[in-house]
């Protein structure tokens, strides 16, 4: 692909992006800064820059740009932040968030996702993502309390370790449902009071499973 052809799809990727909802001007600059191209391996590389999820070792997804995006916006990311997402899948969304939060934790059941995630951090320089293979059901208390957790698989209900995990004042944003229908997109902001729930969409991810993948 030439530099020119490259240019006018990154230019349709950020159009595609603000017309499917993303318009938080960090969040469009942390998109723009992190290529997408780098996440996407064999057959599917050439469509990388489309607005649609593709397959990934171990039988998951990168999730759609957009998608990404919107769940990016609405953790509403501050550069003081610590991050924990379950889910390290490819590897891009944490890219995206390492542009906008001081340090993000990532952990993935598939020890796999796990290695060639690192070395994609490694080669664009991202030194304030920690990798970790784990069960994320369970969080990382060891580095708790999180201002801001996300999850890039399906619950039936926010999982209450990682709820635990999260500071009074943070925000989780997450799918939630049966992992055989629709789930919904949801919003949880932690306050002195009390759990405030906001849905914004519906979405399809891969279930949240407990232990470890096989190899």
């Amino acid at each position: 692909m030439s530099e020119d052809d490259l240019a006018t799809r990154k230019m349709q990727f950020l159009y595609a992006l603000r017309s499917r909802g993303v318009t938080d001007k960090r969040v469009l600059e942390a998109m723009e800064a992190i290529d997408r191209g780098p996440f996407v391996r064999g057959l599917f590389a050439e469509r990388a820059y489309e607005d649609m999820p593709l397959p990934i070792p171990c039988g998951q997804t990168i999730s759609q740009p957009s998608v990404v995006g919107l769940m990016t916006q609405a953790l509403n990311v501050s550069p003081r932040d610590k991050v924990l997402e379950i889910g390290t899948g490819s590897g891009y969304q944490a890219a995206i968030l390492a542009k906008l939060a001081r340090r993000v934790y990532t952990i993935d059941r598939h020890r796999r996702l796990v290695h060639e995630a690192r070395e994609i951090f490694a080669q664009l320089d991202l030194h304030t993502i920690t990798a970790i293979t784990g069960d994320g059901s369970h969080g990382l208390a060891d580095q708790a309390p999180f201002d801001r957790i996300i999850l890039t698989a399906a619950a039936e209900d926010p999982p209450g370790p990682l709820m635990a995990q999260l500071k009074v004042g943070g925000i989780m944003v997450l799918p939630v449902g049966q992992s055989d229908a629709v789930q919904s997109l949801i919003r949880v902001n932690k306050t002195e009071t009390g759990l405030e729930y906001h849905e914004l969409r519906d979405v399809r991810f891969v279930p949240l499973l407990e232990g470890l993948g096989k190899e």
